[in-house]
């Protein structure tokens, strides 16, 4: 498959970044999903293939947006025409070949050695399609001691040692309440695919994109694997506060917690001065970072008791006019309202669609939510005659029970 020409300044405007750019996500569940809807965003032609058992995610809810398919779903899959293919059956290998003829950019999170049990290892995807970006997303690996394991976001968080630093001091170790080795392995493998893509245009030649679960939880270390690397002394979990840094942590206000970050002695000064506590500067527990870490627990007691008499938005207000980050802490409804948010047009609301815009922002090819969500197989016939398939085949195929012809979307429109 050659290199594909590059669009021009117009029809890249129009399109987004990645106008032209060919998908193929055959991808379920979060982190593959929406890697494949950030490529969509940004302008990517994407096609999700599901198994006739659909992706699972369609079923995690309440709450649904229709029937069949819940929120959870509807924001990981927006903007991607949506096929419904039994890849386990001869007749839906020859489909994958056919489309594969035209793919850019393969996603994929099987178990390890799906593909190749089926015919496409990776030497036969690069012998066979050579220009192929192909984008493999695991639990562990496909090798190594553990290499093939399955891995969802809670396991990795558990065994990449992010559970034992999140949680108060004296508490049991906490998964962290968003699946963010999840979210952090789509939006990697989204970086990696663009790098890929950039070698090509000079080689023309695809690669392997090759992004764990494990591996992302493993980066998320920072700074506590810093430390332990250092001097190896194992991290201990510190609630809200920073293990590094103090003044760094969440205090009671008078209406809510607030969320108070220190990073230097400027800051510090400024601080005991809004709180009216002077004293503090000359304490020689609290002059330099090294001291007010070192004394944590004194340094707490004094501010909670000053803290405690203020509003959140007053204090906050106070804090960040002398150039000290603070910031109440918002639950999940006040954050999606909050004044800023709206402002950055995180929050996208569109004939009756309610999800989160794209967090990459470019000024001359900025993303572009379209919001429809597909039914399963909406768009299998369409997609198999475009890639050759004649009509005689996609009917017996569909009879076969190997793709299914559905009719249209769950929920919004293609705007």
């Amino acid at each position: 498959m050659p290199t594909p020409p590059i669009p021009s300044p117009a029809s890249a405007a129009s399109g987004g970044a990645l106008a032209g750019l060919r998908v193929l996500d055959l991808s379920r569940v979060l982190a593959g999903p929406y890697c494949a809807q950030m490529l969509a965003d940004h302008g990517a032609d994407v096609i999700k293939v599901e198994p006739p058992a659909g992706d699972e995610t369609r079923g995690w809810g309440p709450p649904f947006v229709a029937p069949d398919t819940s929120a959870y779903y509807r924001n990981l899959n927006r903007a991607k025409k949506n096929i419904v293919v039994d890849l386990s059956a001869p007749e839906g290998r020859d489909i994958l070949d056919a489309l594969l003829r035209d793919t850019d950019v393969l996603v994929e999170n099987f178990k390890a050695g799906t593909l190749a049990k089926w015919g496409y290892a990776d030497e036969d995807l690069r012998q066979r399609h050579p220009a192929l970006i192909h984008c493999r997303i695991t639990g562990f690996g496909a090798e190594g001691p553990l290499g093939g394991q399955p891995g969802y976001d809670a396991v990795l968080q558990a065994y990449g040692g992010l559970m034992s630093v999140n949680g108060e001091q004296d508490g049991p170790p906490l998964r962290v309440g968003v699946p963010v080795v999840d979210q952090v392995t789509g939006i990697l493998a989204f970086s990696g695919i663009l790098l890929a893509l950039h070698e090509r245009h000079r080689s023309g030649l695809g690669q392997l994109v090759d992004c764990t679960l494990l591996d992302t939880a493993v980066s998320l270390l920072h700074p506590h694997s810093a430390a332990y690397l250092a001097d190896g002394t194992v991290p201990r979990r510190t609630g809200s506060a920073h293990p590094s840094i103090a003044p760094y942590d969440s205090f009671a206000a008078a209406d809510g917690p607030v969320f108070v970050a220190v990073g230097n002695d400027r800051q510090f000064g400024a601080l005991a001065d809004v709180l009216g506590l002077p004293g503090l500067v000359d304490d020689p527990r609290f002059r330099a970072n090294a001291d007010r870490v070192r004394h944590q627990g004194e340094l707490r007691a004094a501010l909670a008791e000053a803290i405690a008499g203020h509003t959140r938005a007053d204090l906050t207000a106070r804090l960040t006019a002398r150039g000290i980050p603070a910031s109440p802490v918002h639950d999940v409804a006040e954050a999606l309202t909050a004044s800023q948010v709206r402002h950055r047009g995180l929050v996208v609301e569109s004939d009756g669609y309610r999800g989160l815009a794209s967090p990459v922002s470019l000024s001359r090819t900025p993303a572009r939510v379209r919001p429809e969500v597909r039914g399963a197989g909406a768009d299998t016939r369409d997609v198999l005659a475009a890639a050759g398939l004649d009509e005689e085949f996609i009917g017996t195929a569909a009879e076969r029970g190997v793709v299914r012809l559905a009719e249209p979307s769950a929920g919004g429109d293609d705007g």
